[in-house]
């Protein structure tokens, strides 16, 4: 029997690999076999070291970071406590229907886009026509950015497009309810961002496409990876989000899945 294919389109939690400004960066905390044998002893009265297998007890890890750290998916709830246009409270994570989260992929080619290029409904448009790809209701969309290219050196947070709020909205009102980046956001970088608003004074600018989430509810995952491994449609996507309690946002293991081939 030939399986289906699996890739992996998740980026670690890492210490050392550049995915957050320095104010959010994760850390992690390792603790080898060895402190693990000290750590049982506790837990067994009269057990020694020398009584455990090579003298090990388990390995652990001690994390901080952001629900937002490595590949994730935000909810409704980060962009606006409302969506649609005032009339519904935003869903946390926790709330989120996981029959979304198991839906055919398409991919977008924004690769060829500037970093901070500030995609249109017209780009999403076009791009689709080229696949050939008639874009469905709940389809799960992931957009190949020049990021994926900058991910492992020092200016992945400011590489990549961004999704308008057009472009956005462009999707939702078509049915998509997923959507992912492999950009550190899924609107342009904000280095980028804050020289626009420099020149024109305009907030509207800012955050725009996580913003449109107040008009139409959607889910989005960010920081994504190996998106180029991925053909333009044809696959499964499954990116089912940690259920953390009223939180903005929940830690993913994406994965596409395509067809075995024969």
């Amino acid at each position: 029997m030939t399986l289906p294919q699996f890739i992996d389109i998740s980026m670690p939690i890492s210490n050392d690999v550049v995915t957050d400004p320095p104010i959010i960066k994760p850390t992690i905390e390792y603790s080898a076999h060895a402190e693990g044998a000290e750590q049982m002893l506790p837990f067994f009265p009269g057990l020694r070291i020398d009584d455990l297998p090579d003298r090990e007890g388990w390995a652990t890890e001690r994390l901080t970071l952001s629900t937002h750290s490595g590949s994730h998916m935000d909810a409704p709830w980060h962009y606006h406590s409302t969506t649609d246009e005032g009339r519904a409270p935003a869903a946390t994570i926790d709330e989120a229907p996981l029959d979304l989260f198991l839906r055919p992929g398409v991919k977008l080619d924004f690769r060829h886009f500037a970093d901070g290029y500030v995609t249109s409904a017209q780009d999403v448009a076009d791009e689709l026509e080229r696949i050939g790809h008639a874009l469905q209701p709940l389809d799960i969309v992931l957009v190949n950015t020049a990021a994926g290219a900058a991910y492992g050196g020092d200016d992945y947070v400011n590489s990549g497009c961004g999704m308008g709020r057009e472009a956005t909205l462009y999707l939702t009102e078509r049915g998509v309810k997923v959507v992912g980046t492999d950009a550190w956001s899924w609107d342009a970088p904000f280095s980028f961002t804050a020289e626009r608003y420099a020149r024109t004074a305009d907030p509207s600018l800012i955050w725009e496409g996580h913003k449109a989430g107040r008009i139409r509810p959607y889910y989005q995952m960010e920081k994504l990876h190996n998106l180029e491994a991925l053909p333009a449609s044809g696959f499964t996507v499954a990116c089912f989000p940690v259920k953390i309690e009223r939180a903005s946002a929940g830690w993913v293991r994406a994965v596409a899945i395509l067809p075995a081939s024969d």
